[in-house]
């Protein structure tokens, strides 16, 4: 079965954004909403085309890309206005996995070489729209890039590169995006293009956040025959050990945090649908039927891993939680502690994330005598020479023997850089997506 990804298209211009062009007019829209919009619907990468006119725009455009990357849980893709290398490093520094320089004109073959030996060729991509665009520099494209925008009608002479070739389509082949659920999106003729040359991305720039466009795209494309499961498994459901009534018990885990959030059940269907949607999806035993967790509050749960344990008997999901996972409005279902042991935990974020929200609280809760307290009132030139000071620490720190006193030096500097955020109005959760970016 051909894999095909879904890639939306979002055009942006300085801190503005515009959802795509249909048949009527522009759309303005709100970029962020657009993209969590299109997280929810499991998108597999979005495309992000910076229309800037001039570097000042351009400016504002890389801090609305680096706010898409922020808040994205699929890869974001970015081209447009790439006339130097420095362009390039923006994009990526901003968070994007790909840049996708411009072949129409001199700016994108000439850069091609140099940027690809800098930051790698699986991150820099090409963007064409005619087929004389490859003829010239055919070789280099193959040597330099891992993927084809290709934005004609005709993809035929991409095909043959062996590169990943995503398709953008205006809207001129597409249907009534409001159309009746079940109703096919794409031409005939779209589909049989797709099929015979082998095209791997689908990119639309009318797929809109509101009624699930993308999710019925991604359904009418498998229901043509490709393949555009959210999770490839490793085990289908037949190879679990099933309860009397051919379930499986679910263990539902928060991705980040690790808490435990609640146990459900699946059966065939679940586990299927789960899989090809990217939602956690049950059956109810008391019921008796098919639930989408979050249909009716909202609190959806979007799959980020699945494993079975050594019997094959339980599931284990990591998930990212929307709201809460319980019914009674509790984060988790586990919120009731029936008996306890005084421990300290050592779970790192866990500590950073509780000495961070006890510095957040002296900072909306002064208490007198308090040195953090002390600190942001003295402002922000205190706070920066003591993180300067114990940088300086550790350095002296490091040079001596013992590692306790190292252990000490980048303690007091953590503390003081957790002060330093609260000041910014700066989080772990984005300190540590920014990491795992890197």
């Amino acid at each position: 079965m051909q894999r095909l990804k879904t890639v939306p298209c979002l055009y942006i211009c300085g801190d503005h954004s515009v959802a795509g062009f249909d048949s009527r007019e522009a759309t303005a829209v709100n970029a962020v909403d657009l993209v969590r919009g299109w997280n929810e619907q499991n998108a597999d990468e979005i495309l992000v085309f910076d229309l800037s006119k001039n570097d000042e725009e351009h400016e504002a455009s890389i801090l609305l890309l680096r706010r898409i990357c922020e808040i994205s849980e699929c890869p974001v893709i970015a081209a447009g206005h790439i006339r130097r290398v420095e362009d390039v490093k923006k994009i990526l520094y901003a968070g994007s996995m790909m840049a996708v320089l411009n072949f129409s004109g001199e700016d994108g073959p000439a850069l091609l070489e140099e940027v690809s030996l800098r930051f790698g060729q699986d991150r820099i991509g090409i963007s064409v729209s005619q087929p004389e665009q490859l003829e010239t520099h055919e070789e280099n494209i193959r040597r330099f890039a891992s993927r084809i925008v290709y934005m004609g009608t005709d993809p035929a002479p991409v095909s043959g590169t062996g590169l990943h070739v995503t398709w953008y389509l205006p809207s001129v082949p597409v249907n009534d995006p409001n159309a009746p659920a079940g109703e096919a999106l794409l031409s005939p003729e779209v589909i049989r293009t797709i099929k015979e040359y082998g095209i791997d991305g689908l990119s639309l720039a009318v797929l809109r956040a509101q009624d699930g466009p993308l999710a019925r795209l991604r359904e009418a494309l498998r229901a043509e025959g490709f393949d555009t499961d959210v999770l490839k498994a490793s085990m289908c459901f037949d190879k679990f050990k099933k309860d009397a009534s051919g379930l499986v018990p679910v263990v539902v885990q928060d991705y980040q945090t690790d808490e435990v959030l609640m146990v459900a059940y699946m059966d065939k269907e679940a586990y299927e649908t789960t899989l090809r949607t990217g939602r956690m999806t049950y059956y109810s035993r008391s019921r008796q039927e098919q639930w989408v967790k979050g249909l009716t509050s909202g609190h959806f749960q979007y799959v980020k891993e699945l494993a079975v344990d050594c019997d094959r008997d339980t599931l284990l999901a990591r998930v990212d939680q929307i709201g809460a996972a319980c019914h009674t409005g509790n984060r988790s279902c586990f919120y009731t502690t029936l008996a306890k042991k005084e421990f300290n935990s050592t779970n790192p974020l866990r500590v950073f994330q509780d000495v961070y929200d006890v510095i957040l609280d002296r900072k909306v809760h002064p208490k007198e005598g308090s040195y953090t307290n002390y600190l942001f009132d003295k402002g922000i030139d205190k706070i920066l020479k003591k993180v300067g000071e114990e940088a300086a620490e550790i350095i002296i720190a490091a040079k001596n023997p013992d590692k306790e006193e190292v252990k000490y030096e980048i303690s007091d500097f953590l503390y003081h850089v957790m002060v330093l955020m609260a000041e910014k109005g700066l989080t772990w959760e984005e300190v540590t997506r920014e990491l795992a970016r890197r």
